[in-house]
């Protein structure tokens, strides 16, 4: 009895010893006592986010013969990643100023001018207090999220020079300052794109062919009647990549048009008809190239780099061949860049420089475009997005990419984007298409499906001009840009009280649409 309960104990030993014995052997880490740290808050996935440390790591032990490791935080999409950050510098500032009566007393003044570029009196002492500071939030590098967003805080004061181009002048022999109208990186160095990003439309070829319907070639193909119920689409406020993507569609109606106003029109009416022709609407850009992907939709609006990875990804399943077609809309490509900036007071600020110029050197391009398992590519996860740097793009390093034959500087040519037209307009595009087109989305879908039942818009256009009718016009832009800006003359209440007149009115129109569809007029 005994030989037995000790032969039991002994196997039970050995099974709970077991898992621990197999356990692979780690890495051997000759920093492991002396590592750095980098804090960066980003929206990025989690294949970029490992291989972006993988690449640093080995560019860093190279460069400081130490060990590094880079604690990335997310807080969701861009849209919120922005609102935490603007919290967390007035929390902070609000500390800095309350520790030391000579700062100033903290209120409602202070809270509002620290961050204002155009802070005037009381306010103005406060704005110039915060950018003599060393005020940080415990992050070192804000990126991605596109140029709008990391140009307004720089101009808020939440990001700091980043000095690459004076360690490193002979990066920008490649990377041009702007192209097709959008600016690349900031003449001061608070940001810096890493890679280039266009929008296309993706589609899922098995669907479109059973449809009958033919394959859409610009945007103002996905606002025909063929496409109803069929579209996957972005919310703008959540995405600033989403909001990018329809202003440009905006942009290329005003170019094309007689007069702004005419263009400005058009453009927001395309937009809302490709609104009434999509079955979902998403806060994730990424989701729509997954929902096109498995057919749930047949075609959605997209990122470049969404819409190429998901087809190599395709590709990579069936040995070559994808169902998913990324197209790049004729006349309607406009290229920005998605950028890093460093942040005022960050913890680690030798170690974000140093990330900084990673990303832009040769070698971290490289994991940006190249294949997995290529020369200086990327180990595990392909991250298939177009390098900023020019010299990239050449045969000698295209036969590594991902696409050897796609580059946004070749792309973007026939599309130059006016940021004087609507590009102080950006945060009120969002808001409009939020408010007219997904708050209302029931009765916009309902009001277009009576207008394509009736015969479509020829055949009803006292219908469709009601369809059309929009809250105000662009001459009037600046007042509405306003009107939803918190400000001294506006306050939350102000704003709500004017997004929900917009809301009542489109709800309206859409309403006496549907009704005069359904008269046949």
């Amino acid at each position: 009895m005994k030989k037995q309960l000790f032969f039991f104990s002994l196997l039970w030993v050995l099974l709970l010893a077991l898992p621990f014995a197999l356990r692979p052997k780690e890495e051997k880490n000759e920093y492991a006592q002396d590592v750095d740290v980098l804090v960066v808050l980003t929206a990025h996935n989690k294949a970029t986010c490992d291989e972006y440390e993988r690449g640093f790591r080995a560019y860093y032990r190279k460069l400081r013969h130490r060990d590094v490791r880079i604690d990335f935080r997310s807080v969701g999409g861009t849209s919120d990643a922005v609102r935490y950050v603007a919290d967390r510098y007035e929390m902070e500032f609000r500390k800095y100023v309350e520790a030391d009566p000579s700062r100033g007393v903290w209120s409602a003044t202070a809270a509002r001018g620290f961050s204002d570029p155009k802070a005037t009196g009381e306010a103005a002492k406060y704005r110039e207090l915060f950018l003599h500071s060393d005020v940080g939030i415990g992050i070192d590098v804000f990126a991605g999220g596109g140029i709008f967003d990391q140009e307004k805080q720089s101009r808020r004061g939440f990001a700091v020079p980043g000095g690459v181009e004076v360690r490193h002048p002979e990066y920008f022999e490649h990377i041009p300052r702007e192209f097709g109208g959008s600016r690349v990186y900031d003449e001061k160095g608070r940001y810096y794109s890493v890679v280039l990003s266009s929008f296309g439309i993706v589609v899922n070829s098995d669907r479109i062919r059973e449809m009958h319907v033919p394959m859409p070639q610009t945007w103002r193909d996905l606002g025909q009647g063929c496409y109803f119920g069929t579209l996957a689409v972005g919310n703008p406020t959540k995405s600033g990549s989403v909001a990018k993507c329809y202003e440009v569609m905006i942009q290329q109606c005003m170019a094309e048009a007689p007069d702004l106003d005419a263009g400005w029109a058009d453009g927001l009416n395309l937009v809302k008809r490709i609104f009434a022709n999509s079955r979902l609407v998403s806060d994730s850009a990424s989701t729509i190239v997954r929902d096109v992907g498995v057919g749930n939709s047949v075609c959605g609006i997209a990122i470049d780099t969404y819409g190429i990875s998901e087809r190599e990804y395709q590709k990579s399943l069936s040995g070559g061949e994808a169902h998913l077609v990324y197209i790049t809309p004729r006349g309607g490509t406009a290229v920005s860049g998605d950028p890093v900036q460093i942040l005022r007071g960050a913890p680690h600020r030798q170690v974000a420089e140093d990330f900084l110029d990673y990303l832009l050197s040769e070698e971290g391009q490289k994991i940006h475009c190249y294949r997995t398992g290529t020369p200086g590519g990327p180990v595990v996860y392909p991250i298939n997005r177009p390098p900023v740097r020019r010299d990239l793009y050449d045969e000698n390093y295209q036969k590594f990419a991902f696409d050897g034959s796609y580059n946004p500087y070749v792309s973007g040519e026939d599309f130059v984007y006016r940021p004087e037209r609507t590009g102080r307009y950006y945060a009120l595009i969002r808001q409009t298409v939020k408010v007219l087109m997904i708050d209302c989305h029931a009765e916009l879908t309902s009001a277009w499906r009576a207008i394509l039942e009736a015969g479509g818009p020829e055949k009803v256009p006292q219908a469709f001009a009601a369809f059309n009718a929009l809250p105000y016009t662009y001459a009037e832009a600046p007042q509405m840009a306003a009107a939803i800006t918190l400000s001294p003359d506006h306050d939350a209440a102000d704003v709500a009280r004017t997004l929900r007149r917009w809301s009542d009115f489109a709800r309206a129109q859409y309403r006496l649409a549907e009704k005069l569809a359904k008269e046949g007029k």
